[in-house]
C-alpha cells in the first residue's frame, strides 16, 4: 500500500517518517521522497495516528488525488535538480512527462491551477536555490555552475538569478549573511 506525504523533501524527512512508521508498528519496503510503500493495509486508527504524528513534524499525509499528483511533480523536480549529479539533457517538460507517465500539458494545467505558478517557474526557483548552494560551496566558478545547471551562458544564469533574487550571483557570493530558502518554501 502506498502512502503519499507532502513536504517530504530531504533525508531528514525520510528519517522522521521511518521513525513514525516504526513507532506505529508499520513495516515498509521503501521510503522515498513523498511516497512510502508499506507492507500491510493500514487501519483507519493507525492512519489518523500517523497523520497526527507527521503533522507534528511539519509533514502531511495526503488523500486528495490532485494533491498527490502535484506532490509527485514537485518530487520529480526536487530530485532532478537537487539530488542528481547531472540535469537531464532533454527538455524538463519531456523529462517530467516521461517520468510521471502523463501528458505534460495535463500536468502543467493541474500544477498551475493548484499551486498558482507554472511548472517552469517552480523549476527556475529550484535551479536558483541549487545555484545558491553551489555558490556557497565555492568549489565551482560561475561558468562551471552555469554549465552544470544547463544554462546557455553565464549571462543567462546571471539574468535569471537577479530576476529571482534581486542580486547578482557575485553579489550574493560576497554577502556575509547568505540566505538560502528551505526546499519546502521554494
Amino acid at each position: 500500500m502506498k502512502l503519499y506525504i507532502k513536504y517530504m523533501v530531504s533525508l531528514r524527512c525520510k528519517m522522521v517518517v521511518k521513525d513514525e512508521l516504526k513507532n506505529l508498528g508499520l513495516h515498509y519496503t521503501t521510503v522515498e521522497l513523498g511516497v512510502v510503500d508499506i507492507m500491510e493495509n493500514i487501519t483507519l486508527e493507525k492512519r489518523e495516528k500517523l497523520k497526527t504524528a507527521l503533522l507534528g513534524s511539519g509533514l502531511e499525509l495526503m488523500d486528495d488525488k490532485r494533491a498527490v499528483l502535484i506532490e509527485k511533480i514537485k518530487i520529480v523536480i526536487t530530485e532532478m535538480i537537487h539530488y542528481s549529479d547531472e540535469l537531464p539533457k532533454v527538455n524538463f517538460s519531456e523529462y517530467i512527462s516521461q517520468t510521471m507517465g502523463y501528458d505534460y500539458t495535463y500536468l502543467a494545467n493541474i500544477f498551475s491551477e493548484v499551486k498558482g505558478i507554472t511548472i517552469e517557474h517552480y523549476i527556475i526557483a529550484h535551479k536558483i536555490e541549487k545555484v545558491k548552494e553551489l555558490l556557497l560551496y565555492d568549489e565551482l566558478n560561475l561558468t562551471e555552475i552555469s554549465y552544470k545547471m544547463n544554462y546557455s551562458s553565464v549571462s543567462h544564469l546571471s539574468t535569471q538569478f537577479k530576476k529571482v533574487t534581486g542580486l547578482t550571483p557575485t553579489f550574493f557570493k560576497n554577502l556575509k549573511d547568505k540566505k538560502r530558502n528551505n526546499l519546502d518554501d521554494v
